[in-house]
């Protein structure tokens, strides 16, 4: 005759599953995460060679990331430049942004989650100087080669970006903004102009507060959050945040793929982000 389990028994053994899984829920979380971080990384490349053979086809000249004519008309945006060298509208969707969709034109661009370089825009009317470019610029009135960007393999071009589908909320995640953030004072000017940041962080600055290095205008500091800063406050056009969203803490541990301007793409923390200098956000 089988004895049965006894109240003790029973209770060792529904000890030992919850130790298990406690040791094992984190894992399989964490190799979920990575595997979305790869994910975006191989996205981020076929995005590079994509910019890569559509600058080989246009005199060296990048696709703008909005190219207005003068007039009240929308903006032709980058993706549907980009697009014919694509043909996968996964692609420029970024893995774990919840609700975002490919930015088929102007009207869709809040809810793009991988993100260009405003330093790539077209406008007639812009009145932005290339090494003096003010924070909001959206364009130049030339479009952008490569030969502005002298460090190619530090320029950086793509990143992944906070969207939505409100058309009401200030995200615009087809563009990241690089003259937007703080920038270095030191006694060369035109080395803290190109050292200058976009604003970065591994939360969505359009809607809660981060780390992001000071000065910047219009953002103020959390009293309760040493070290954090609110700039949710500011318009539409002064935030387009970089948003390094695969592995975030809310302490710039989080990382988002780069892409760069000769053509390869990498990993990058926000941490490491915001250092001065690492990449070349402000290439005119």
């Amino acid at each position: 005759m089988r004895r049965a389990f006894t109240l003790i028994e029973l209770l060792v053994v529904i000890a030992i599953i919850a130790i298990l899984a406690a040791i094992l829920f984190p894992v399989f979380s964490q190799a979920k995460e990575a595997a979305k971080k790869t994910k975006a990384l191989s996205q981020m490349k076929q995005l590079g060679t994509s910019l890569f053979i559509y600058a080989a086809d246009s005199d060296d000249y990048l696709v703008p990331a909005s190219l207005r004519d003068g007039t009240a008309n929308n903006p032709i945006i980058w993706t549907q430049g980009l697009f014919p060298y694509v043909k996968n509208t996964e692609i420029f969707v970024a893995p774990d942004a919840p609700g975002s969709t490919f930015a088929v034109d102007w009207n869709g661009r809040r809810n793009q989650s991988i993100g260009y370089s405003d330093a790539t825009g077209v406008d007639p009317l812009s009145l932005a100087v290339p090494g003096a470019a003010a924070p909001g610029t959206e364009g130049f009135r030339s479009a952008a080669n490569f030969s502005s960007a002298e460090e190619t393999a530090r320029t950086g071009l793509i990143v992944t970006t906070p969207n939505t589908a409100i058309t009401t909320e200030k995200e615009r995640g087809y563009v990241f903004n690089p003259y937007n953030g703080a920038r270095p004072t030191t006694a060369d000017p035109a080395a803290d102009y190109t050292n200058g940041l976009p604003l970065i962080a591994d939360v969505n600055l359009v809607k809660q507060a981060g780390i992001v290095p000071q000065p910047v205008s219009g953002c103020t500091a959390v009293a309760t959050q040493p070290g954090f800063f609110n700039c949710t406050t500011l318009a539409a056009g002064a935030l387009k945040p970089v948003y390094a969203r695969y592995g975030r803490t809310g302490r710039n541990d989080g990382s988002t793929p780069v892409v760069f301007a000769d053509s390869h793409a990498k990993s990058l923390t926000a941490n490491a982000l915001n250092t001065f200098g690492k990449v070349i956000w402000r290439f005119r």
